[in-house]
């Protein structure tokens, strides 16, 4: 399917490497005030970190890793309470702080607190499985677009910051995703980025047995576990396929291949430009090339989050469409409007990215394909470790292995 569907020798490869990258993850507590289904962290009362021990977090990151932006995360990092001290940590290190929150604890007050301190934007988590209190208990995805445009207009109305949404995607849910991809176009103009993250878990099908080095674990002794079967395959092509089937000219642009698998998606990103009442085409890879280049060569680090500012750039596709297809395409469908009705030359053309992550998955012989150069690498013990599987070092030592079950019929 991968292979008829797009391949990976035609897009670009994310420059992203360890010790070289966008992004890095850093984890004040691990409270929250949600329990998501899926979620792969433990919730844990009581479990801020001091600032003492964050600080030396980000010190084991700029000694290590070479980053544009902070993804602050968790638990939900807006019940830490000294999170305002550390965004303007982060930010006087010369890094973009980014929280990741479902947003809950967000008001007006403190989100006015949190722009003076310096963040640079915000992610906010938000699917139909996290059991939200109140009015939104029960929502489906898109009725769950009211809540997303609420924050939006929020970050909006207060100004200068990126604003970004993320979803977990279930089997049961594959088939809301053209229609958030739809609504995020439609607000294009405040709504800066839209990710999409497939559903992981350890169920009782899987033929493994797991072991902390050469201790074997019980299955269900493992954080993500699910006692009931359910679908945890699901890849980023599957997405593209359901996106597709509404737009059929969506076309992602760069990726990050596997650990084991060079053409595995494990991130598949897509840049498109257009204005709230359309979309008018898709930017490829040369144009993120060039970004990605360029911004390493004038600031040394690989571009993460983009401004609000720079998200209003779309007309730069007249410039990028001299070196790339996809902004020529862009371009052209873009003059054509105008010349139907010259009004839209005076409308702003906004850029907006749309991604999809594939998490971990197995190989029949047990080999475990994670995301290479990984961007949401955390620290642990002064090491750089993958976050979405933090629990494993912090329950059983190290991370587990999986071993394929020996055939009955061949015991």
């Amino acid at each position: 399917m991968q292979n008829s569907l797009i391949d990976h020798r035609n897009l670009y490869r994310l420059p992203w490497t360890l010790p070289d990258n966008a992004i890095s993850w850093l984890e004040p507590t691990s409270e929250c005030n949600l329990a998501c289904d899926g979620c792969y962290r433990d919730n844990e009362k009581n479990s801020h970190k001091s600032l003492k021990e964050v600080k030396h977090e980000l010190d084991v990151f700029q000694r290590l890793r070479n980053t544009d932006c902070i993804s602050i995360a968790g638990g939900d990092p807006l019940l830490y309470p000294n999170i305002i001290e550390i965004v303007k940590e982060i930010k006087s290190r010369g890094i973009k702080p980014i929280i990741n929150t479902n947003g809950i604890a967000l008001t007006k007050e403190f989100l006015s607190e949190l722009k003076k301190a310096g963040v640079f934007g915000f992610t906010f988590h938000i699917d139909s499985k996290q059991g939200r209190p109140g009015k939104w208990r029960g929502k489906n995805e898109l009725e769950l677009n009211v809540l997303r445009l609420h924050y939006a207009k929020m970050v909006a109305e207060a100004g200068g910051m990126s604003c970004s949404f993320n979803s977990t995607v279930y089997e049961d849910t594959l088939h809301f995703v053209p229609e958030l991809v739809e609504w995020a176009g439609k607000h294009i103009d405040i709504v800066h980025t839209i990710v999409f993250i497939t559903f992981r878990h350890v169920v009782p099908d899987m033929k493994f047995d797991w072991y902390a080095g050469g201790q074997k674990v019980d299955w269900q002794n493992i954080k993500y576990h699910s006692d009931m079967k359910r679908k945890i395959d699901i890849k980023s092509t599957d997405v593209l396929v359901e996106i597709r089937k509404k737009f059929q000219e969506f076309i992602p642009a760069a990726y990050l291949n596997g650990t084991d698998q060079p053409d595995s998606f494990k991130w598949l990103l897509t840049e498109r430009v257009g204005t709230k009442k359309k979309i008018f085409g898709y930017l490829g890879p040369k144009y993120l090339e060039f970004v990605m280049s360029s911004f390493h060569f004038f600031t040394g680090k690989y571009l993460s989050y983009a401004s609000p500012k720079m998200s209003k750039f779309g007309k730069s596709i007249f410039f990028s469409s001299l070196f790339d297809k996809g902004s020529r395409k862009a371009a052209k469908k873009y003059l054509l409007a105008c010349l139907k009705n010259p009004l839209n030359i005076f409308r702003r053309l906004h850029l907006q990215t749309v991604l999809f992550i594939q998490p971990v998955d197995f190989a029949p012989d047990g080999e475990q394909n994670m995301c290479d150069g990984c961007p949401d690498i955390t620290v642990w013990n002064d090491k750089l470790v993958w976050s979405c599987r933090l629990e494993e070092p912090k329950q059983f030592g190290t991370f587990l292995k999986s071993v394929p079950q020996k055939d009955e019929n061949e015991m």
